[in-house]
C-alpha cells in the first residue's frame, strides 16, 4: 500500500526519518514523503490531505475526529521550547507579536502566556527578520531560531519552557505526528513500528543521520545541528511517556478555560 507521510524541512525531522528516507527499514508500505513547513501541514491536515503528517498539538485539538497521535515522532521540550524575542526589553501587552502560524503550539502557548497581544502570522524563517526590521515589536521563534537569536543581537523576553515549567511540572509537548483515522489498523500500526525504528536507528547512530538532516539545518554547523535535532528526537519521541500524555491533557484543559479550543479526546496510537 502506498501512503504520503508529510514532515518539516528541519534538521529533528530529517534525523528522525533518516533511515525510513533511506531503506534501512523494512516495511511493506510504499512510502512518499512529502516535506512542507509546520502551519501549512496543520491546514493541510484539515482536509486529510495526507495519510501520516506532523501537526502541531494544538492542531490536533481541532483535528481528532480525522486522526490519531502516533506514539511515535512527537517533538517535547524538556527544559527548553519556543522564545519570544526583541531588539530592547519590552512590555509584550498589547504588542505586535510576529507568531509561526495560528495553529503552531507556540502562539496556543503565546496565547496562554499574554493576554493581549496583536498577532501577526508569517513564515517562522522570516520572524527575526520582522524584528530586525520593525515590522513588529517582538517574535515568536521556534525551530533553530530558538538557539540562534542571540547572534542578531536580539534578547528573549519570554521563555515559553520557563512560563510553562513554573506552572506544570511536565515536559511540554510541541508537534506530532498523526495518521489519518480512515487507514486499517494493520496499516496504522505497521507505520508506527516502521517510525519507530527509523527514530531508534536515528538515535543509535546519530552522526550518520546527522549527516542527512544537515541539508535542513539552515546555516546551523553540524554541532548545533545536532544539537537541535537532539533536542527534540529523544527518548519521549521513541516512545511517547505517560507525563507526555499528560502534559498534552494539561495544555487542552488551560486552553479550553481561556476558550481558545475544546478538550479533545485524547487517542494515542501505541504497539
Amino acid at each position: 500500500m502506498k501512503i504520503k507521510v508529510a514532515h518539516t524541512p528541519d534538521a529533528d525531522d530529517a534525523f528522525m526519518f533518516y533511515a525510513m528516507t533511506h531503506g534501512k527499514i523494512d516495511t511493506w508500505l510504499e512510502i512518499e514523503h512529502v516535506i512542507e513547513d509546520i502551519e501549512t501541514l496543520n491546514r493541510k491536515a484539515f482536509n486529510a490531505e495526507y495519510e501520516v503528517t506532523a501537526i502541531s498539538a494544538h492542531a490536533y485539538a481541532l483535528l481528532e475526529d480525522q486522526y490519531r497521535i502516533l506514539s511515535s515522532g512527537a517533538s517535547v521540550g524538556d527544559g527548553y521550547g519556543p522564545v519570544v524575542v526583541s531588539k530592547e526589553e519590552v512590555e509584550l501587552e498589547g504588542k505586535r507579536i510576529a507568531v509561526p502560524g495560528r495553529y503552531t503550539t507556540a502562539n496556543l502557548l503565546l496565547k496562554l502566556a499574554v493576554d493581549d497581544f496583536e498577532p501577526v502570522e508569517m513564515p517562522f524563517d522570516r520572524i527575526i527578520d520582522a524584528v530586525l526590521n520593525d515590522e513588529c515589536d517582538a517574535g515568536l521563534l521556534i525551530h533553530e531560531g530558538q538557539i540562534t537569536y542571540s547572534e542578531y543581537g536580539l534578547k528573549c523576553v519570554l521563555d515559553l519552557w520557563d512560563w510553562w515549567s513554573q506552572r506544570v511540572k511536565l515536559p511540554l509537548p510541541l508537534g506530532l505526528n498523526a495518521i489519518r483515522r480512515d487507514l486499517s489498523e494493520e496499516v496504522q500500526k505497521e507505520f508506527l513500528r516502521a517510525m519507530r525504528e527509523s527514530i531508534a536507528f536515528a538515535l543509535q547512530n546519530p552522526d550518520e543521520a546527522i549527516e542527512y538532516a544537515m541539508k535542513y539545518s539552515r546555516g546551523l554547523d553540524k554541532e548545533r545541528a545536532k544539537r537541535f535535532a537532539m533536542m527534540y528526537v529523544n527518548d519521549y519521541t521513541y516512545n511517547m511517556p505517560e507525563s507526555v500524555e499528560a502534559a498534552l491533557k494539561k495544555l487542552y484543559e488551560m486552553a479550553e478555560e481561556k476558550g481558545i479550543v475544546r478538550m479533545p479526546k485524547l487517542d494515542i496510537l501505541r504497539l
